[in-house]
Parts: C-alpha cells; sequence; structure tokens
C-alpha cells in the first residue's frame, strides 16, 4: 500500500491541481498539503481527508487507510458490497457511488424519521 503522503500528491496530480488550487478549494493551506505530501504529518484529521477526497474525486477510505486510520478491507463500503449479492455483473465505480449516496439518505431519513 502506498503512504499517504504519496496518494494524495499522486490524486493531487491526477487532477491535476497545483497546492495553490486545492487550498482554495478546501481551504486547508498549500502549506500544510505540501506536508501531508512530504510525510512530515502522517495522520491528518478525518475532516481534512474529507476534504482532500471531495476535491480529489477518490473514496475517503481509500486515505484513511493510507493513513492508518482504518484498515481498507474494513471499511463499511467493502463489507456491504461483498456481503450483498447485487447482480451478476461487478458495480461501477459511479454506481457504487450512487448506491452509498442512497444508502446515507435512507439512514438518513430513518434517523429524522
Amino acid at each position: 500500500m502506498k503512504t499517504l503522503g504519496k496518494t494524495l500528491k499522486d490524486a493531487r496530480e491526477g487532477v491535476p491541481f497545483t497546492l495553490k488550487q486545492v487550498e482554495e478549494a478546501t481551504g486547508i493551506s498549500n502549506a500544510y498539503i505540501s506536508q501531508l505530501e512530504n510525510e512530515k504529518i502522517k495522520k491528518p484529521s478525518a475532516n481534512v481527508l474529507h476534504k482532500l477526497a471531495t476535491v480529489y474525486n477518490i473514496e475517503l477510505q481509500v486515505l484513511l487507510a493510507a493513513a492508518g486510520i482504518i484498515e481498507e478491507s474494513d471499511t463499511p463500503k467493502t463489507r456491504m458490497l461483498n456481503s450483498v449479492a447485487l447482480s451478476s455483473q461487478q458495480l461501477s465505480g459511479d454506481e457504487e457511488e450512487a448506491l452509498m449516496r442512497y444508502l446515507k439518505f435512507l439512514r438518513h431519513e430513518k434517523r429524522n424519521g
């Protein structure tokens, strides 16, 4: 598994964004992002990782696992998709994301009744 810094840098360059553009999009200073990418900060908050995952259009669980906060195989999404046979075909990334958004919506509605 790649380090968190390498994962973040690859994701940013894949978009592609400069550090300044990420700062403008997230409100996270470009100096802090640089420190993350250069492994000077190894355990950022989940909130920081969420903002970066959103801007880089990658799964939050990927960043949480790279930071050592969770084990990738223990993510709720992985458990759910592995335990439920939705069809004989694999879900596309877009389908997985739509399914997770719908599940979050259902849970929100259930809580707020």
